[in-house]
């Protein structure tokens, strides 16, 4: 490669700053996979051997256990390099391989396109590349597009080791509040026994109220608790007792664990425009897995369903009720309406009187959450009155 390398690298190249890129995909890789990392950093002695000096050499390593697929996002590094790039301080950019700098086709041609206007060269282990010649783009797209297939492969192998497991009902999952597993790894019941019981009071609080506000409001009238068993964070795997809150009735209530059966592929994820990860849930007909008395369970099946019928039809109560859409009408303070008292947004609620529609203010404060009296109403034609006669002053 030198003389080739001698043709392709000029004094406007050497005069600009060569720079080294070094990525690990996880934390993992950049504590196990060493000698990868070792290998990434000796390309600052390639840099000298083509005529960098040692001062002009950066080395951008701060994407060290950032994934480069095409989902990840938040890769500095890499966003700082296309900046120099595009800036034209670099005369050079290397990267032990293409999976290195990028796994999306989309990034790799986008770091190429302004080498290519900037005249920076690339260099991986197999060679030096100017981007502005057509063999050596061709030869780079390649590179890339294989290594975009690669991730998709090896993604739809474990993918499909992943779903042969849960077909049988082994793969490990995290389990709801009140399982844990033994040391066989089987699903037992937690051997906490006041676990136990705030579970088994939960199903038979609702199954008597048949509402989640009911149910949180019963929790919270009785000064009852309700268990959560943390899954991240220094406090990982401790269990810590709270307030039961309405958002949590409905999560347990659709656990299918809780009635003894397995499920996988209760969920579906897309990417949504704003690169987002956007969760919908299927419904039973549509899981992957279902093996009903898998283990142990708190109800039976015929009640998780019951539960989960008697949710829809609140939800559609609830959603008949609406009199008018919920970010349309003549009030003034249609979101702008702070609660003096809490701080938090006050929703508008309308009604008919005197013959027309009248707004009212409405702060829930923490009702939504924990079933508590709504904070403060004010009556909305007062407000919005008061509201217009000063915005014309």
């Amino acid at each position: 490669m030198g003389i080739e390398a001698n043709l392709k690298v000029k004094r406007e190249h050497l005069n600009r700053l060569a720079y080294v890129y070094v990525r690990q995909s996880s934390l993992k890789q950049v504590l196990e996979n060493t000698e990868s990392t070792k290998r990434q950093y000796a390309l600052r002695e390639r840099a000298m051997a083509l005529g960098w000096p040692e001062d002009r050499i950066v080395v951008v390593d701060s994407d060290l256990g950032q994934s480069a697929a095409p989902e990840a996002a938040d890769r500095d590094g890499f966003e700082k390099l296309v900046t120099d790039v595009g800036m034209g301080r670099a005369g050079i950019v290397m990267g032990l391989e293409v999976s290195r700098l990028a796994r999306s086709c989309s990034a790799w041609h986008r770091l190429l396109e302004i080498c290519a206007v900037t005249d920076t060269l690339v260099l991986d282990q197999d060679g030096l590349y100017d981007t502005k010649q057509f063999n050596d783009r061709l030869l780079l797209g390649l590179k890339a597009a294989m290594s975009e297939a690669e991730l998709h492969v090896i993604r739809e192998r474990m993918r499909g080791g992943s779903l042969s497991k849960a077909a049988r009902g082994e793969l490990r999952v995290r389990l709801p509040t009140g399982f844990v597993y033994d040391g066989k790894g089987q699903v037992v019941l937690d051997p906490d026994k006041q676990v136990r019981e705030a579970v088994a009071v939960f199903f038979k609080t609702f199954r008597r109220v048949g509402s989640a506000y009911k149910t949180v409001r019963f929790f919270r009238d009785e000064g009852l608790r309700f268990p959560k068993r943390m899954h991240c964070g220094p406090n990982k795997g401790e269990l810590v007792w709270g307030p039961l809150t309405v958002s949590r009735v409905p999560q347990v209530l659709h656990s299918p664990r809780y009635a003894g059966a397995y499920a996988y592929g209760r969920t579906r994820t897309s990417i949504g425009a704003q690169g987002r990860v956007v969760f919908k849930e299927l419904p039973c007909r549509q899981w992957h897995t279902l093996i009903r008395d898998a283990h142990a369970g708190y109800i039976p099946w015929e009640e998780y369903e019951s539960n989960r019928e008697w949710l829809d039809r609140n939800n559609q109560a609830r959603v008949g009720k609406r009199r008018c859409p919920p970010r349309e009408g003549p009030a003034l303070l249609q979101g702008l309406a702070v609660c003096g008292l809490c701080g938090r947004r006050m929703t508008v609620r309308y009604h008919n009187r005197r013959g027309g529609i009248t707004p009212e203010y409405l702060c829930h404060g923490m009702g939504n959450t924990t079933a508590l009296p709504n904070c403060q109403t004010l009556p909305g034609d007062k407000i919005d009155e008061a509201v217009g006669d000063r915005s014309w002053k």
